[in-house]
């Protein structure tokens, strides 16, 4: 496919998703059946083309005066590409008034609503504004990029100085030349690959290092949130938001294999899928306790620490899910708020005298983060908070002050976020059982 007839492609699959209603990838995997003649790499294209689009939507309509699915696409184009079609029949007709220059676009948004220059929901500009103050629009701009590929070595196996020459000799990475993986920022497990790299046909989940277990996808903020929590080995900790492992990986291989974590999570199936992950990465001392009465009832006091990953509104994540930010309503934050203070609830009795509490969300919401500490801290006295300082110095000692002059730093916990840190938007707040 050209380059054209692959954005008509975008326009039609994202006109799909808001006429019916429906999952982008839904959409995408719909248009890829009946459509056999596209390959691999046109199906890449058009996703990250219709991604694109919805990454910037509430600008793009703003700039262009139409909220369309065309305009949302052909904005996310730069305009000199779309001319570059001409003569092609299977691209869409653009006149010259669709395509400002990108002067003329920020002329255009200069005087926006800080929500439009944020590209997030208008409904969400109270929290953001709380959150963020005058940062606000370039926070939620900076959650509208493009998110980096990250890796975590599983130092169960296979270092991180010893992963990085294993990955630059595959063809993929030695063909993008020096420079296409290296070390993280922040996380000493943490892999990075450089923005030019082609993921997709790196493939990284079907590398002999990633079969063997060498190393796990995960946004160097996970990787940090796991680190943070001091897990150590010869704990008992419980992964109580476990979903399918990641983090219950990243906390074993900080144990070196030494101790208990004990995986839990309300939705079995999800669950499920962590036992592969850990066998892959040769974990050795985790449990998986699934959903069940009494599930939890013999940990009761006996935990170093617990890890509360809890469910929560994705904000941190848009990057990565630029639809679901669209799709979100005000309904679902206080149903998040709900299932964080029956996360946090479950937790705390498992808790041994001088344990620790752990309290991450994905979000970058006051709301979720600070806010519903302080409600725990308040209905349940003899717990106190560690400061940030301490928790980031004992987890990331070379590089704690470049760190911490990035996180925001809250009442209760610090806040990660693309603009400050590079990494997804984590929330971290570490509690002291007295």
């Amino acid at each position: 496919m050209t380059p054209g007839a692959r954005v008509a492609a975008a326009i039609e699959v994202l006109a799909d998703v808001e006429g019916r209603r429906r999952p982008v990838q839904d959409a995408l995997k719909d248009w890829g059946l009946s459509h056999r003649f596209a390959g691999s790499g046109d199906r890449a294209a058009i996703a990250d083309r219709v991604y694109d689009a919805l990454r910037r939507r509430r600008s793009t309509a703003w700039a262009l005066d139409d909220d369309s699915p065309r305009a949302a696409v052909l904005g996310s184009v730069a305009p000199e590409e779309v001319r570059s079609w001409a003569g092609d029949r299977h691209a869409p007709e653009v006149g010259e008034a669709e395509l400002p220059s990108p002067d003329d676009r920020a002329a255009r948004l200069a005087g926006a609503p800080v929500h439009v220059r944020g590209d997030y929901p208008e409904w969400l500009a109270p929290a953001f504004g709380r959150a963020f103050g005058e940062e606000a629009p370039a926070e939620g701009a900076a959650l509208a990029e493009r998110p980096p590929t990250r890796l975590r070595a599983n130092t169960l196996g296979t270092p991180r100085d010893a992963l990085i020459p294993k990955l630059a000799g595959h063809p993929v990475l030695s063909r993008a030349g020096d420079g296409a993986v290296s070390a993280g920022r922040w996380s000493p497990d943490a892999v990075r690959l450089a923005p030019g790299v082609d993921v997709r046909r790196f493939a990284p989940t079907a590398t002999a290092e990633f079969l063997h277990g060498g190393y796990e996808i995960q946004d160097e903020g996970s990787q940090l949130a796991a680190r943070l929590s001091g897990a150590a080995p010869g704990e008992q900790v419980g992964d109580l938001c476990a979903g399918a492992g990641g983090k219950t990986l990243a906390l074993a291989a900080l144990m070196a294999n030494r101790g208990q974590v004990f995986a839990h999570d309300v939705d079995a199936r999800r669950l499920a899928k962590a036992d592969e992950r850990l066998r892959r990465a040769g974990v050795r001392n985790a449990q998986l306790l699934f959903p069940r009465p009494g599930a939890l009832d013999g940990l009761a006091g006996r935990l170093d620490l617990a890890f509360v990953d809890a469910p929560c509104t994705g904000s941190g994540t848009w990057r990565r899910n630029p639809d679901a930010k669209w799709r979100l309503r005000p309904g679902a934050l206080e149903q998040r708020r709900r299932e964080q203070a029956e996360a946090l609830a479950l937790a705390a009795p498992l808790v041994r005298p001088g344990g620790r509490l752990v309290y991450v969300t994905c979000s970058v919401l006051l709301e979720e983060n600070d806010d519903v500490i302080a409600a725990f801290l308040a209905a349940n006295p003899g717990w106190g908070i560690r400061p940030a300082e301490a928790v980031v110095r004992a987890a990331v000692p070379s590089v704690a002050d470049a760190l911490l002059a990035a996180v925001q730093a809250r009442a209760h916990g610090l806040q990660m976020t693309p603009r400050l840190t590079g990494v997804d938007g984590f929330y971290v707040a570490v509690l002291e059982k007295e």
